[in-house]
């Protein structure tokens, strides 16, 4: 059963699920970490009350959260085409993954910023400091610890995502589970490649939360 073919297959779809996890993690947080920003600054106890924008912004994370992701990846096939040129293959399966993943990203950096003591923002405001300051200087340096926790929950939940992109011809692990585990009946091959997924999920948890440690100056 394992052999030359299958371990190259095997190495291929794990080599292709980092590739679909940590990409769309990345571009994920590029359009994730200002929008959750933005929801707290904008609300109407931030710094920067914008009563519209903050609207705006919580109908469109909540709508994009509440879609489930199988049916996301399928909805989005005609934007994935127009981006990528085809829907098919690990690259083609990072659109439908940021577009599921920077709503979920969004609300855990507006999480881990309203965790902030609200004096340490006042503080910065009775000083003079700007908006923009504020969000630099006081917001983000003093969230980074639980903005860091929150990209190891967010990694794992896109590696999920990554494999359900198998049933759609997303490839890595998830799709060698789908068609060797579900429509070949071949067990052995689908029990390793869940195995292999919970190895890397573990590994990146791990990896993610000792980044997070590391930067918590409580600790220190």
């Amino acid at each position: 059963m394992f052999d030359a073919t299958v371990l190259k297959m095997l190495g291929n779809g794990i080599l292709e699920t980092l590739y679909m996890t940590l990409t769309s993690t990345l571009i994920a947080y590029i359009i994730g970490l200002p929008v959750g920003v933005a929801l707290v600054v904008t609300d109407k106890d931030g710094i920067h009350p914008i009563r519209w924008l903050n609207g705006v912004l919580n109908v469109v994370v909540n709508i994009l959260r509440s879609v489930p992701f199988l049916i996301l990846m399928v909805f989005v096939t005609p934007l994935t085409r127009a981006i990528i040129g085809t829907s098919l293959g690990p690259t083609a399966t990072i659109v439908p993954l940021v577009i599921g993943s920077a709503p979920f990203i969004a609300r855990l950096v507006e999480s881990s910023i309203k965790e902030i003591d609200r004096g340490v923002i006042e503080a910065a405001q009775s000083m003079g400091a700007r908006p923009m300051q504020i969000i630099w200087k006081v917001m983000l340096p003093e969230a980074r610890p639980s903005i860091l926790v929150g990209s190891a929950i967010a990694v794992t939940t896109i590696l999920s995502y990554s494999a359900m992109a198998g049933f759609i011809g997303g490839r890595g692990l998830g799709d060698i589970a789908i068609r060797y585990g579900y429509y070949r009946y071949e067990e052995g091959i689908m029990f390793v490649t869940v195995v292999l997924l919970v190895v890397i999920v573990q590994v990146l948890q791990e990896v993610g939360m000792w980044i997070a440690r590391k930067n918590d100056k409580r600790r220190k």
